[in-house]
């Protein structure tokens, strides 16, 4: 049992959950919590850890043949855990980034471009939303908060181990790619012309998701087939960025869901 902060995989731990250069030279996360831990894949698993009071608890339940873990003395855990109040378990999973040509692979591709993002629980809750709409994959630019991130990864539910992503190094071009391959590109934009739920999204679709506060920049936007818009009333001028996505999304998944709107 490991009973001191000074250990080295203690603070290697700390310097995981603190540091994105760290996470991204070792290709790696810290994922945190019970549900985290076991929605894992067993093979991107490195290492687990556990506190002390939770492995005489639970250990025979969450311990299975090829696991290499440690256990923490309490206090030590809770200096190496990124929460307030620890579950007792976290482990160090691979990162796993898609490539193009994979999101594609779908007969009916649907992809989030995400520029310039700046919070992390709202790219985890974006994430999220991604799986339960059957989006097939999310590009995120290089100014976008690193999806690795721990409150980023919390916010996923778990969806980050599932929903296949990647960073691009120019959403734009990335854009004309998507566009050269049939998918078609929608940006949500103040400027809109087209109400977001008058377009059809049955076919390959990528939408264009901007920054909370300043939306998409003109570069990127300029890019999208199609400008739309997200009708509101009262004085609003933009909806969070999170919220923005899921209307998106559901609606996509909402034509692709009734049948009644195909040639059958």
């Amino acid at each position: 049992m490991i009973t001191s902060t000074a250990n080295q995989q203690v603070r290697h731990l700390i310097q995981l959950n603190r540091k994105r250069k760290a996470r991204d030279e070792q290709g790696v996360f810290v994922a945190e919590g019970t549900k985290m831990f076991l929605e894992a894949p067993a093979d991107r698993i490195v290492k687990a850890y556990f506190s002390e009071s939770f492995f005489e608890k639970h250990g025979k339940e969450y311990v299975s043949e090829g696991l290499d873990f440690e256990v923490l003395k309490d206090s030590v855990f809770q200096a190496a855990s990124d929460t307030q109040t620890p579950q007792g378990v976290l482990c160090i999973v691979r990162q796993r980034q898609s490539s193009l040509e994979e999101l594609l692979k779908a007969e009916r591709p649907l992809l989030l471009l995400l520029e310039n993002l700046q919070d992390p629980g709202n790219l985890g809750t974006i994430l999220r939303t991604a799986e339960g709409a059957g989006v097939t994959g999310v590009i995120l630019g290089k100014g976008t908060v690193d999806l690795y991130n721990p409150k980023t990864i919390r916010s996923t539910m778990g969806s980050v181990y599932r929903v296949p992503t990647l960073y691009a190094e120019d959403l734009c071009q990335t854009a004309e790619w998507l566009r050269g391959r049939g998918v078609r590109t929608f940006a949500a934009h103040l400027k809109g012309k087209a109400c977001y739920d008058q377009e059809d999204y049955r076919g390959g679709t990528a939408f264009f998701i901007g920054n909370e506060g300043n939306g998409l920049t003109e570069e990127l936007s300029s890019r999208a087939d199609t400008l739309i818009r997200i009708p509101m009333e009262g004085r609003l001028e933009s909806l969070n960025a999170g919220v923005a996505a899921s209307l998106l999304m559901y609606e996509a998944y909402r034509q692709r869901r009734d049948k009644s709107l195909y040639n059958l």
